[in-house]
């Protein structure tokens, strides 16, 4: 039975890895839904191959109404991170230990939730130094397994890793 997979995401995502992960879920039977402050409105990934219209606002979605969350970085996370309403949207889930899945510059809504201490994870090279200060178990990795809940991964090229373990969870 597919999965419900969260996307917070908003404009200057790094295209591809919002589509190929969304696309291997996709195929694999889930469904994603994009979530963003505003409701269909498009958002334009930053290297303007992509552009995405937003399924949901933020204001009308609770983490319960999912079984996972995905992240994809690019400055998205960055700026979903100013928000309040996501960093608590993005805690809940690794709260309630339901699969969460990073790439890139992802797990920066995580540092600011709080929600990496002890954890092995991986992100883009920028965030290393955050990441180890917020005691994350860093792994310069292609992708990074926590717990059987978090997957993380640092760039486009490790994206068939991630989708791979990312998967694996949403069996």
């Amino acid at each position: 039975m597919g999965k419900k997979i969260a996307c917070l995401i908003t404009d200057l995502f790094e295209d591809v890895e919002y589509l190929e992960p969304s696309r291997a879920f996709t195929e694999a039977g889930h469904e994603v839904v994009t979530i963003e402050k505003e409701q269909g409105k498009a958002v334009t990934g930053k290297q303007e191959k992509a552009e995405v219209k937003i399924d949901e606002s933020i204001d009308n979605v609770k983490p319960e109404d999912f079984d996972a969350l995905f992240i994809p970085g690019g400055f998205s996370p960055d700026q979903l991170r100013e928000d309040e309403r996501f960093v608590e949207f993005a805690k809940a889930f690794m709260d309630e230990k339901k699969p969460v899945f990073a790439i890139c510059h992802g797990p920066q809504l995580l540092l600011t939730a709080k929600t990496l201490e002890g954890r092995g994870a991986t992100g883009y090279k920028s965030i290393r130094v955050d990441m180890e200060y917020a005691g994350a178990k860093y792994m310069d990795k292609e992708v990074v397994v926590c717990c059987n809940q978090l997957v993380t991964s640092r760039e486009p090229k490790d994206i068939p890793a991630f989708n791979r373990e990312a998967l694996k969870i949403l069996q």
